[in-house]
């Protein structure tokens, strides 16, 4: 274990699935990370010589992980924004979590950025216009943002409504990955339109939120239609889908159990199914409903909502849904989700 390595080949140093942190100093900061439940369970640093300190642990060989240190002079009961990150100096690579902070990450040797989220020049591009709603029932705030994302195609066309949709256009890069994936003839062009939620009361309106659906029926899906060319959903029934993650993908599924007229086809990534030991009506729904949506959902295994989804394909199963189901190595991050939503849209629009 030394810096030099570090510096040439990349921080942590990596042998086989032993993953190994270093830090020089005369006193070490705490390791936060994916697999450990970040400011939770922070790691200590041992010291391995003089001025040097190290952690070690192993990591799937197809896993992505973000990480970073934490100054423990700051204490462990200090909220999460108050504590005082530090840079890793020997890793350049940092991401913002969306939350409060940037992150370092990494990828272990089989895993890697997907090449979908890459735009090589030939691939003909989609445009995104901007657009104002009313919120309806919501009331909060009384109009909000709503960008539509127009393939490069002339025939009628499926919708994909998205929820967190600022999210999934710039930290997702979700029109990129469907440029791509159009112009490799992976997925019949799509349209998308993605919706902001509402900050602070976004728990309320994704929790299976009816007050939610009514907004997308009386505002949303008009200025689609007028602004789209979109597939008639009357001779086409359950052809547009919806896609969200965390509670963006519980309300993704509530959306499809709800309205399987209209969203027959369900991306969810790393849903919430239950609070305080208390499932959420979708899971009632999923035991009950006479409708049964196409469903793709994903999660990483290192994603504490793991065991939560996984919980769930049994019962999809059971219950006869058509159901596609994919783990990998990663966690509760857009990086996660953009490197794998490819999958779920060739299952849901594939050609």
């Amino acid at each position: 274990m030394n810096i030099e390595r570090a510096r040439r080949e990349g921080h942590p140093l990596i042998d086989g699935n032993r993953v190994t942190f270093l830090w020089q100093g005369d006193s070490a900061p705490h390791l936060i990370d994916d697999l450990h439940g970040w400011d939770d369970h922070p790691q200590k640093l041992r010291r391995v010589s003089p001025g040097l300190w190290a952690a070690s642990f192993d990591l799937a060989r197809d896993a992505y992980l973000e990480y970073s240190f934490l100054d423990p002079s700051t204490g462990s009961g200090q909220s999460p924004t108050t504590k005082s990150r530090l840079r890793d100096p020997l890793n350049k690579k940092r991401i913002w979590n969306g939350i409060n902070a940037y992150n370092h990450f990494f990828y272990m040797p089989e895993a890697a950025p997907s090449p979908w989220t890459i735009r090589p020049r030939e691939v003909a591009r989609g445009t995104i216009s901007s657009h104002t709603v009313d919120t309806w029932m919501m009331k909060f705030p009384g109009k909000r943002a709503v960008k539509l994302y127009h393939p490069p195609a002339k025939e009628r066309i499926p919708l994909l409504v998205v929820y967190d949709g600022p999210d999934y256009l710039s930290r997702g890069r979700l029109p990129i990955i469907v440029d791509n994936l159009i112009t490799a003839k992976r997925i019949r062009p799509i349209a998308m339109a993605f919706l902001p939620n509402g900050g602070a009361r976004r728990g309320a309106e994704y929790a299976c939120s009816d007050a939610t659906l009514a907004w997308i029926e009386h505002d949303v899906l008009p200025l689609a239609r007028r602004e789209l060319k979109l597939l008639d959903i009357k001779k086409h029934p359950g052809a547009f889908g919806v896609l969200g993650a965390s509670f963006g993908g519980l309300m993704s599924v509530y959306t499809g159990l709800r309205l399987p007229d209209i969203f027959g086809r369900v991306l969810s990534q790393s849903a919430v199914f239950e609070t305080e030991g208390r499932d959420f009506v979708a899971v009632d729904l999923i035991r009950h409903a006479p409708a049964r949506p196409k469903i793709h959902m994903d999660c990483g295994r290192m994603d504490f909502l793991i065991e939560d989804n996984r919980r769930m394909i049994p019962l999809l199963r059971e219950r006869g849904f058509d159901l596609t189901y994919h783990e990998y190595g990663g966690a509760h991050n857009y990086t996660s989700w953009r490197d794998n939503i490819h999958l779920g849209l060739e299952e849901m629009f594939g050609l």
